[in-house]
């Protein structure tokens, strides 16, 4: 008998992330690795982790990840592939989800399927969906500016346990609403069914272009979440 050839390679390099201290995820990440590296892909791996590798892999920093993987593969629950996905967002890298954790919302394929769904996406066989994430930008008074990506949402919150904050909400600057509470959760379709969530958002689809604002504990039953 003559073994069927496999299908041409669809991405030539991966990039592996996953929390280095769960014998889960490092387990699964060697299994991947050498079958990626069987397959005749480059594999990166975060330097510093110290996980032994049975294959060939390059080790480099996190950062440069996006700006050298043609896919992203990210091996744990919802945590990591909410970090993969800021990882991701720059060069707008695809992400593949590899369950790890105890619920894995976000994950494209079960532990029990992990090597026959990577075979499938690297063979080409897959559906590519993309999903808004948010851009947040915190202002300080002396002038420095803080930013940061969000595939969920972007948290208002309180740092004093016992005081209420009081703040304003505008979009596109028109204003919206004044506030009281212990805070505000801005989320995406996808976060739609996190936070803003428990706060007594609603679950939106997402493939829908909308947004939620639920805000934390209001001060008043009239601020209902939009």
């Amino acid at each position: 008998n003559v073994p069927a050839p496999r299908m041409t390679l669809h991405f030539q390099t991966l990039a592996l992330v996953g929390r280095f201290d769960d014998p889960r995820v490092t387990d699964a990440m060697v299994a991947i690795a050498a079958h990626a590296a069987g397959r005749g892909a480059i594999v990166l791996v975060d330097r510093a982790g110290g996980v032994a590798f049975d294959s060939p892999v390059e080790r480099v920093p996190e950062d440069e990840f996006a700006r050298r993987a043609d896919l992203m593969v990210a091996i744990g629950g919802d945590g990591t592939m909410l970090h993969a996905a800021r990882l991701a967002v720059g060069p707008g890298v695809p992400l593949l989800g590899i369950n790890r954790g105890r619920l894995g919302f976000l994950a494209d394929i079960s532990s029990d399927q992990t090597l026959d769904g990577l075979e499938e996406v690297l063979s080409g066989r897959y559906t590519r969906d993309e999903r808004r994430m948010l851009a947040a930008e915190l202002h300080s008074p002396g002038g420095a500016v803080r930013r940061a990506v969000a595939l969920n949402d972007v948290v208002l919150q309180k740092w004093d346990t016992g005081r209420m904050l009081d703040f304003e909400t505008w979009i596109d600057g028109r204003y919206v609403n004044t506030h009281g509470g212990d805070g505000l959760v801005a989320a995406t379709s996808t976060g739609s069914t996190a936070y803003a969530l428990s706060c007594g958002g609603p679950i939106i689809h997402p493939t829908l272009d909308a947004l939620v604002l639920a805000p934390i504990s209001p001060h008043t039953l009239s601020d209902r979440p939009i």
